[in-house]
């Protein structure tokens, strides 16, 4: 098995104490390759790399469009390696190949729109209230950023993080999971390739109790950027906010899909479908909930068994396969148990439930039937809790204000999906619906240039667009005195 070190510094490097983890396949459940399992001394190095990188000449000295330039350069390196990439991260955490080529293909595009953005950010001229005083602000880079990235999409979410972080002139350590490390550790080459000075990407591997924990406790990082799950975000926005870091955390979902009666039924089919069974299921939007109104709940479900039934599980490598694995035998456990606990609760097992028996190539992997159960309760744990795989739990409805009320009733309030032809209806349910996207007659579209994140325990903070270039940047207010006269120096004026 081929093992990958740490990245520190510009440099691959071996972990201080010298371990190692196995990274497994999920679609054979073998390990294919070692990553470092770094500690709190290596943390200690890439923090300490990334900060001198930040005040260097080289960066700190280097003017936004040449950061811009920088960025361009990695974009157009990204979509030359594509392809490998994305076949390194089918290996680590199982998604399709069809999916994350394509995903690779769009990534840098984030670096493009960044690079862009770089020399747009302006300060602004005060009119202040003061007399021979000029005023003005200054947006400046906060300085070592933490990104700590989750397995199921780990290079289009750590450029989420790192792509408007470089913008602004921070430098960075990346934490990828320990369960889908290499394609970060391939990725994070590139770098250097298209001229970034050493040490303003750091890349530490290993646990999150180790790694994880000692980034975010460190001094010399001023702001940590998390993509996982809520119970982990709740420490670490504690464990920042308690050192006053900046913060921003990307967190679960129990995302809604309201289908009304008037939706265009088989393309609501359609985008519940892919809602839930795309990506196995293990993506943060999941749409794990679909409310239904009861004048055509009968028939919608008829159409989703039978297109559900047609989903073709195999090796993701394989290009006819739709559903993979699922990423780890943990995420597989957790699974299987929550579908005991949603038939124990009452709810209606009429898809899948069961551990999927692989075949060929992908012998002993961790795959699981589609799922799908009606008759759920939204009282039901598997209505409020986050599976995280390919599980659908079908919600009835009656009224437009009932469907609100249920789409609400969560503590998660990451994404939404409405299915009507009536676009008032739209309007008004989009409005009323408390997440932070809501897609209508669509599900899963997003882009650079539109914000993302969400209400409630989905988490704090905005990725892409814009904005989302001031997560990493703090105002300077400047007072020059152009000829105020000097006053009583015991009164402020």
């Amino acid at each position: 098995m081929r093992q990958y070190p740490l990245y520190i510094d510009g440099k691959e490097t071996a972990a201080k104490e010298g371990r190692w983890l196995d990274t497994c396949d999920p679609a054979t459940g073998q390990p294919w390759a070692r990553i470092a399992r770094g500690g709190p001394e290596d943390v200690e190095a890439a923090v300490a790399a990334a900060h001198r990188a930040f005040g260097s000449a080289q960066w700190a000295g280097l003017s936004a469009s040449g950061r811009g330039m920088l960025l361009h350069r990695l974009g157009d390196l990204i979509a030359r390696e594509a392809r490998a990439l994305a076949e390194t991260e089918v290996r680590d955490n199982g998604k399709l190949m069809a999916e994350m080529h394509a995903q690779l293909q769009y990534v840098p595009q984030w670096f493009y729109y960044y690079a862009g953005l770089a020399d747009k950010v302006e300060g602004t001229v005060i009119p202040t209230d003061k007399a021979g005083f000029f005023n003005f602000t200054r947006n400046e880079p906060l300085g070592v950023v933490a990104a700590i990235t989750p397995w199921n999409s780990p290079l289009l979410l750590t450029a989420w993080k790192i792509a408007p972080a470089l913008a602004a002139g921070c430098t960075v350590v990346i934490k990828p999971s320990e369960f889908a490390s290499v394609s970060t550790l391939e990725f994070v080459r590139l770098f250097k390739e298209a001229g970034f000075p050493d040490g303003v990407v750091n890349v530490v591997t290993g646990l999150g109790a180790e790694v994880g924990a000692a980034l975010v406790a460190h001094p010399g990082v001023s702001k940590v950027t998390f993509t996982g799950s809520d119970e982990t975000g709740r420490h670490i926005g504690a464990a920042a906010t308690g050192q006053l870091k900046h913060v921003s955390l990307e967190l679960g979902g129990k995302s809604p899909n309201v289908v009304f009666e008037d939706a265009d039924l088989p393309a609501a089919v359609n985008g519940c479908i892919s809602g839930i069974f795309a990506a196995t299921g293990q993506t943060c939007i999941a749409g794990s909930r679909v409310l239904v109104q009861s004048s055509v709940h009968d028939e919608f479900v008829e159409r989703l068994l039978a297109l559900a039934r047609t989903a073709r599980v195999g090796h993701p490598a394989d290009a006819a396969t739709q559903v993979g694995p699922v990423t780890t035998r943990q995420q597989l456990d957790k699974i299987l148990h929550y579908i005991e606990v949603a038939k124990a609760e009452g709810a209606r097992l009429m898809l899948g439930g069961e551990r999927l028996a692989a075949t060929g190539a992908a012998q002993d992997g961790w795959f699981v039937q589609p799922t799908v159960f009606t008759g759920v309760k939204n009282s039901m744990r598997i209505a409020q809790e986050e599976v995280f795989g390919p599980v659908l739990s079908v919600i009835r409805f009656d009224t437009e204000d009932e469907a609100v009320r249920i789409a609400n009733d969560v503590r998660f309030g990451l994404a939404a999906g409405i299915w009507t032809q009536d676009m008032g209806r739209a309007f008004r349910v989009s409005a009323q619906i408390q997440a932070g996207t809501v897609w209508v007659n669509s599900y899963r579209a997003v882009s650079y240039m539109s914000p993302f994140g969400g209400y409630k325990d989905s988490g704090l903070g905005r990725e892409n667009g814009i904005g989302a270039i001031r997560e990493y940047l703090q105002t300077k207010s400047v007072w020059m005195n152009i000829g105020a006269p000097a006053g009583n120096p015991f009164v402020i004026r």
